[in-house]
């Protein structure tokens, strides 16, 4: 539905050209969520700004619904107006002065399609009613809470019936109890709509919660892409292992392959067995990377592989777990365990870390 292709797009700045996306590429299927994540400045706006036909890349190539909206190689560059999308911004750009139905209704009446009263009456409720809205439909826009805006943004980008929808950190101005119930309704607005949405966020749990696919980006490119699963239980890179949730990074080599994609490691901890997706050999350089909730902790000795003896440094009481920091050795890992463990600080207990939780990344990759 969404194809782009090589993708470069260039700044020019006092101290010489800025490359803001390198070689971008990748695909949304018809009726998809596609999130491109990844840190201020990584280019995932300016991709955002480019498919929508406000920065006009350098090369590459943008098609949508089987059209060509742009294309270096062809001299192509169609208008925004004209590449039927739909935006939200970070800011919501809501009328003040107008109700919520008139916010709504009002891409309707300025576009070049003339549209009867009634049509318009019959678009717009249909669409408020999609973002719950549909009973506010008189209140002056001044007196909407946060969320109510958001949502108001999404239904006057909605009803279009744009062919896509771009979505540019849409809810970095909620507070975070409003972040996590907008991310339920996010999901079932385009999930009710069918809309293929693109979503730029540099908050994983957003990401990991929305998205059908999760395009990572650093630096101007693409590091990774794959479900929302995938990114978090199978990294490709040191970057993605530490940018995406929290993980323990303990250096490693390759002692031996242990079987398909698994090896043995000599860490810190001493010899552990853990998978890669990557071919590797004996003697290369690794990072294991293991998620916090991946690490078992217990008092007596587990059976198994990947067990070791370390002691409580610190924990911290988080209501529905404790995060516990363990010492072995010199090395400090953080564990997550339900709260009825209750070791104390300075007392000694067991990790166990399995084996398909143990990712190694190729050191040499960023």
């Amino acid at each position: 539905m969404l194809s782009v292709r090589r993708l470069n797009t260039q700044y020019e700045t006092d101290d010489g050209p800025v490359r803001a996306a390198r070689d971008v590429a990748f695909e949304v299927p018809e009726g998809k969520l596609f999130t491109l994540l990844g840190p201020s400045g990584c280019g995932k706006t300016t991709t955002l700004r480019s498919i929508a036909g406000l920065e006009r890349p350098k090369s590459g190539e943008i098609t949508l619904g089987g059209r060509t909206v742009y294309s270096s190689a062809r001299r192509i560059f169609m208008a925004p107006n004209e590449r039927n999308i739909g935006m939200v911004f970070q800011s919501y750009a809501i009328w003040p002065h107008m109700s919520v139905f008139e916010n709504a209704a009002f891409p309707l009446k300025v576009g070049q399609r003339k549209l009867s009263e009634a049509e318009i009456r019959d678009k717009v409720m249909r669409v408020l009613g999609i973002v719950d809205m549909d009973a506010l439909w008189d209140r002056p826009a001044t007196n909407l809470s946060g969320g109510q805006q958001q949502r108001l943004a999404l239904a006057r980008a909605l009803v279009m019936e744009p062919l896509l929808l771009l979505l540019d950190e849409p809810m970095s101005n909620l507070d975070a109890k409003l972040r996590e119930r907008m991310r339920f309704e996010l999901k079932r607005i385009q999930r009710d709509t069918g809309v293929t949405t693109v979503y730029v966020t540099h908050d994983q749990a957003e990401a990991l919660a929305l998205s059908h696919e999760v395009a990572v980006m650093n630096e101007g490119s693409i590091v990774q892409v794959g479900t929302p699963r995938e990114i978090y239980e199978r990294p490709r890179s040191r970057f993605v292992a530490d940018f995406i949730g929290r993980t323990n990074l303990l250096e490693a080599k390759v002692v031996a392959a242990d079987g398909a994609g698994h090896y043995r490691l000599g860490t810190a901890l001493g010899e552990l067995h853990g998978l890669s997706v990557d071919a590797l050999k004996a003697g290369d350089a690794v990072a294991l990377s293991v998620r916090p909730e991946d690490i078992e902790l217990s008092e007596t000795r587990p059976d198994g592989a990947n067990v070791c003896t370390g002691t409580v440094s610190a924990k911290v009481f988080l209501g529905d777990t404790v995060d516990f920091q363990v010492a072995v050795g010199a090395t400090l890992l953080l564990a997550t365990a339900h709260p009825t463990l209750r070791t104390p600080v300075g007392d000694p207990i067991y990790l166990r870390i399995s084996t398909e939780k143990c990712v190694a990344l190729a050191g040499d990759k960023k």
